[in-house]
């Protein structure tokens, strides 16, 4: 695992260990099961603090990015992130209100597209 930080960037030194190990995680380059360094080891080698390591953790664990086995350590999490959960649950609760609404599915389908155009490219 490979991370650097930029001091002079914009972006917040945790966001940048969260953004990195996230990126690295979903390219494969961290395979599932990939046992991350501890809190305290990952600071030392990057020259922060522990509770910046921390707190990327703890938001890499809220997306379900990587989970905490207790004393064993922290991993990189199984496939599917808490995200993706997230996102299928949606849109399964869109489709049956769309159902109970009485749309077709060429319908419902129409106002899915209308909607991400609105808001990836408006």
């Amino acid at each position: 695992m490979t991370l650097k930080i930029h001091i002079d960037d914009s972006a917040a030194p945790y966001e940048q260990v969260r953004a990195q190990i996230s990126e690295q995680a979903r390219a494969g380059v961290l395979p599932v099961g990939y046992r991350l360094p501890t809190v305290r080891g990952l600071a030392e080698s990057l020259g922060l603090a522990a509770n910046t390591v921390a707190k990327a953790y703890r938001a890499l664990e809220s997306d379900g990015v990587i989970e905490t086995r207790g004393r064993n350590g922290t991993f990189v999490a199984a496939a599917g992130s808490a995200a993706e959960r997230e996102l299928a649950l949606a849109a399964q609760a869109y489709v049956e209100r769309a159902r109970r609404l009485g749309l077709a599915q060429a319908d419902a389908l129409a106002a899915v597209r209308d909607a991400l155009r609105a808001a990836y490219e408006g």
